[in-house]
């Protein structure tokens, strides 16, 4: 199918609906032609274990070692003013580092790093009350008020411009996105302290941890934007913007475009574009093509982080306020060589919808859904025989070095999934590519085993953020006792990686 052939008063309506015509109709050929069918759901042998090699276990304090020449040189190439060997101890073939000594050098390649969030998502399921209420049911007659009050200020907006906790004091709080740029500001500074400390020079034409970057959508990249201008007076941000002279709301990146939803499988091939949606003629339905299609979309903002001279990138999303750059993590990535490296979790009795690490058919550590790759119960049966279930945390640190070379590759070799749907909308097809199944495409990538309450502290459904707020705190317990290790987790966050304090019932920045 040519994109002329669409009819006028079709291709009119596509666009008016922010939909990417090209892509929509490249992909429906790319179908057609079978070049998806390839495509195989992953299939588990084998739950991995945490081998010290592949799979890291972060939870703990624990020295690491190293192949002495590759390590320096790695260090060399990308941080020259870094000298490796004043770290660690040291003999002819290794060199080992404790954990505090990777912290250091982590905080050091802070110039080499950017940091990335998935931010094109609004909040409308995240407060839709019957999903929230069919998820908690015990729990939600008790915050029932709150949850009303704080859905009425999230529905329609941005998810990562929404409230990421209540105060104890009831009031909103910062939205995701402040805390992140927050975080982002104190890293600068963390980094320029070390710096000092260790008598390095930084480099003059790199900025730590900036320029912050995301992918956003058509639908939502404007209003982004005009609260990101608002964020630069917020209280939480202006006196650090100011100290650190870098100012942290000044976003790169791109909008994600909506594909067109396809006709459903049981009209069988050659698939079409949908257009019936609602019933009426002529009715095209936009849809997100899912956060995989970050390589294509902000490819030319990765050629541009590394022209600037990054080296690596965090990607994560928006709504997990654990996700915080992790100066281990990114020294291990850098000592190593790895192509990429992920967060999972160490599961929890609420990880029951999501991926876990796992062993495919083809003998490679991948992602598998609960549910349509794997059973929970199996998972509670390996669970049984001393297995630890790692679970995804969506959070990913990525070298350039590797990704731009064969980013062509990657988008595409990631998958494009069609799902059928049946909805108010009408019977359809759905096209995603999901950004994590690129774990089933890297040979050479480490995983890190983190705690959930220190790394994973995301919010699917508003009530989860209900829960870490502390709201009605004891009577809460008795209907979810995992609110307390999430409202302890978010404590340990705001005061630590935010540093926030508790002033009047209210979570406010420290004064330095």
């Amino acid at each position: 199918m040519k994109v002329n052939e669409i009819n006028d008063n079709f291709r009119r309506a596509m666009k008016r609906e922010r939909i990417d015509v090209d892509l929509t109709v490249a992909i429906l050929n790319n179908f057609n032609k079978g070049i998806y069918d390839s495509v195989e759901k992953v299939k588990v042998t084998e739950i991995p274990v945490v081998d010290e090699t592949s799979v890291l276990d972060m939870t703990s304090s624990r020295k690491r070692c190293f192949s002495a020449r590759k390590a320096q040189d790695r260090i060399a190439e990308i941080a020259p003013e870094l000298d490796l060997r004043s770290f660690g101890r040291w003999n002819s073939a290794d060199v080992i580092l404790t954990e505090n000594e990777l912290e250091t050098i982590g905080v050091l390649l802070f110039p080499y790093l950017s940091y990335g969030v998935l931010n094109g998502g609004s909040a409308t399921s995240y407060a839709d009350e019957k999903k929230n209420a069919g998820g908690y049911p015990k729990a939600f007659p008790i915050l029932q008020n709150e949850f009303y009050r704080m859905a009425e200020s999230c529905r329609g907006k941005p998810k990562g411009l929404t409230p990421a906790f209540l105060h104890p004091d009831g009031t909103f709080g910062p939205s995701f996105m402040e805390l992140k740029m927050r975080s982002l500001l104190l890293d600068v500074r963390r980094y320029r302290e070390t710096a000092k400390r260790v008598g390095i020079t930084p480099p003059e034409h790199l900025l730590p941890v900036a320029p912050f970057f995301q992918m956003t959508s058509v639908f939502n990249d404007q209003e982004i934007a005009a609260a990101y201008q608002e964020y630069q007076n917020s209280p939480y941000l202006v006196d650090l913007i100011a100290e650190t002279k870098i100012d942290i709301t000044k976003a790169i990146g791109a909008p994600q475009p909506m594909i067109g939803a396809y006709t459903h499988s049981e009209e069988g091939r050659p698939k079409r574009i949908f257009d019936r949606a609602w019933g009426k003629k002529n009715s095209p339905l936009g849809l997100p093509g899912g956060h995989g299609q970050n390589f294509s979309i902000l490819k030319d903002t990765y050629q541009c982080l590394y022209n600037l001279g990054k080296r690596f990138f965090y990607l994560g999303n928006v709504d997990n306020l654990g996700f915080t750059v992790s100066p281990v993590s990114l020294a291990l990535i850098a000592l190593t060589g790895k192509q990429a490296g992920f967060d999972f979790s160490f599961r929890t009795p609420v990880d029951i919808k999501g991926g876990i690490l796992v062993q495919d058919q083809h003998d490679k550590l991948n992602c598998a859904d609960i549910g349509p790759a794997i059973s929970k119960k199996e998972i509670f049966d390996a669970e049984k025989n001393g297995k630890n279930i790692l679970f995804n945390c969506a959070t990913g640190l990525f070298s350039l070095d590797y990704l731009l070379p064969n980013i062509d590759e990657i988008i595409h070799q990631l998958p494009m999934r069609f799902t059928d749907q049946d909805k108010d909308a009408g019977r359809y097809s759905q096209a995603e590519q999901i950004t994590w199944e690129i774990i089933g495409i890297l040979e050479d990538f480490l995983i890190f085993g983190v705690d959930k309450y220190n790394r994973f502290i995301a919010a699917k459904m508003l009530m989860e953020t209900l829960f870490s707020s502390g709201i009605r705190f004891q009577d809460v317990l008795k209907a979810e006792p995992v609110a307390e290790k999430l409202h302890n987790g978010l404590k340990r966050l705001l005061v630590r990686k935010y540093q926030l304090t508790l002033k009047n019932n209210r979570w406010v920045p420290e004064e330095k």
